[in-house]
């Protein structure tokens, strides 16, 4: 279907004047630390120590879009930050039947973004995934619940299914399985694990009045460059 061609008397279905004012501050290039990742977990840690009390808000929560070739075609969905490290951001998965794991086996190219409205920040990762080794993928493995291992297994994730009864079977199958197995006992599948995204490119945003936002970026060539850093228009 085609949309059709703009009209006067067309009316959207959903209309949001501007309402929100940006009031937290500014950033300055003499704010930033030298490298990008420490300046992400120094953002990171100032968003928990100012998130308020009674806030819902998921500071490790992150949009992670991918993108299928040839078509192009990108996805988006919403994870949880589990690691950070020296090379880059770490997040968990099963890499045989998700979407985002058809889209790894084509596309290495990957994208992060946080915000975290309390302080109006916003971070954008721009980067190249890569497996990480067994050991990091069961070390994690062996800090989730007991139930987030076994779903783990039981889920074809992506997959079509014709029923949540058709899931809880299966659950069931894998409880069963595993029922004479400690916590610590319950194996990491082989197709479940960690995807690192070594950036190309961290920007740093910070809201501002009259949307005139300041967003600094850091940018490489490759992964083996040094850093350049550059400030950009909002």
């Amino acid at each position: 279907m085609t949309s059709p061609a703009e009209t006067e008397t067309q009316k959207p279905i959903i209309f949001a004047p501007e309402t929100y004012q940006y009031t937290k501050g500014h950033l300055q290039e003499s704010d930033l630390l030298s490298n990008p990742l420490d300046q992400f977990n120094k953002w990171f840690k100032e968003a928990q120590e100012k998130l308020p009390t009674d806030s819902d808000i998921i500071i490790e929560a992150v949009n992670f879009s991918t993108a299928n070739l040839p078509s192009g075609r990108v996805s988006s969905r919403i994870v949880l930050l589990k690691e950070l490290d020296k090379y880059g951001f770490l997040v968990y998965s099963n890499w045989q039947t998700s979407k985002k794991s058809k889209d790894f086996n084509s596309n290495k190219y990957a994208a992060l973004t946080f915000f975290w409205p309390h302080i109006q920040r916003q971070v954008r990762v721009e980067g190249i995934m890569e497996h990480v080794t067994r050991e990091t993928s069961e070390r994690y493995y062996q800090t989730r619940p007991r139930g987030s291992k076994i779903g783990a297994w039981a889920s074809p994730q992506s997959t079509k299914i014709n029923s949540r009864d058709e899931l809880n079977d299966l659950n069931e199958k894998y409880e069963e399985q595993f029922k004479d197995l400690k916590d610590e006992e319950i194996p990491c599948p082989e197709f479940w694990g960690g995807i690192r995204i070594e950036p190309l490119e961290i920007e740093f945003w910070q809201g501002g009045l009259s949307r005139l936002h300041d967003r600094i970026s850091f940018r490489r060539e490759d992964l083996t460059k040094d850093w350049e850093i550059f400030r950009l228009a909002p």
